[in-house]
């Protein structure tokens, strides 16, 4: 659905995209995610057609994005930092984005304003930031863009509300096969939502793989006993008798090498998507920097 190929990008001597290589199968909903400065929302500009590459191709659906306004007809983006007209209130950027998005259901927009009752003649500007962001999704949503790109997309929101948008989105894709990109820092959130995760660094894609291919081939072994034989252990922390193991395999390989050393007690867990990408960033072990590869 998309990809981006090669792309590098620099700004005055800085190299913010360094050959990175993304892809979005069509209708997943695939996290991405890195540090601070990481060039994520340099990729997010590229995709949504605002940069050109200095090289490289973005395409959506095999066609280029930037300067191509039928494929940006079919993006919906919500940045981070709202934006919209001084004046305008809700209903004066529907009839914007009327006119922008020819896929724009005003069926749906009368049926969001149950989940999302905002005023409709106060300027969008004298809302609070988590109105606007509600404002966002109502507009964008009601679009119905074949592509969502969301960067931080719950920041600003209450609990309550950011479980109802995330089921919105999640809706979306299961009815109309939407693809969805979600750019954030809670990985907790995203690790609810996601199935495919893309892992940046200095501009580079570290890790692009499904999220169940990435929790099913590496597990954590917690052990009170001996270590079992002919395991590829990737990392070991103590704690009093407790061993904590980053063993590479699949779990019912690890259990039953496990059980056949009669240990006091032993579990096996799934690497979460936080200690995936902290275990790839090399901040814990540098000996589980490739943890995935």
């Amino acid at each position: 659905m998309l990809k981006l190929q090669n792309v590098s990008k620099s700004f005055d001597g800085f190299l913010a995209l360094d050959d990175l290589t993304l892809n979005v199968p069509q209708g997943a909903v695939y996290g991405l995610v890195g540090p601070n400065g990481a060039g994520k929302t340099t990729a997010i500009r590229h995709i949504t057609g605002v940069y050109r590459p200095d090289s490289g191709s973005v395409t959506l659906a095999g066609e280029p994005v930037f300067e191509n306004p039928e494929a940006k007809a079919k993006i919906g983006y919500i940045p981070d930092d709202i934006f919209y007209y001084p004046a305008a209130t809700l209903e004066d950027m529907r009839r914007f984005y009327r006119d922008i998005y020819p896929t724009f259901d005003d069926a749906l927009f009368e049926r969001l304003r149950e989940i999302f009752p905002l005023p409709e003649k106060s300027p969008i500007r004298r809302f609070s930031k988590g109105m606007q962001k509600q404002a966002a999704f109502h507009l964008t949503l009601a679009a119905r863009p074949r592509m969502l790109v969301l960067d931080e997309p719950v920041d600003g929101l209450d609990p309550v509300m950011r479980r109802q948008v995330m089921s919105l989105i999640l809706s979306e894709v299961a009815d109309t096969g939407a693809t969805v990109l979600i750019s954030s820092h809670n990985l907790r959130e995203l690790e609810d939502v996601c199935d495919h995760v893309g892992i940046m660094d200095h501009g580079r894609m570290l890790l692009e793989r499904s999220l169940a291919d990435m929790q099913g081939s590496t597990h954590k072994l917690q052990i009170v006993g001996d270590t079992p034989p002919d395991l590829e252990v990737l990392s070991e922390t103590a704690s009093g008798r407790l061993r904590t193991l980053i063993v590479r395999g699949q779990a019912w390989e690890i259990s039953t090498k496990a059980q056949a050393v009669k240990p006091a007690y032993f579990d096996v867990l799934p690497l979460s998507l936080e200690e995936i990408f902290i275990y790839e960033l090399g901040g814990v072990n540098d000996a589980v920097k490739n943890i995935l590869l």
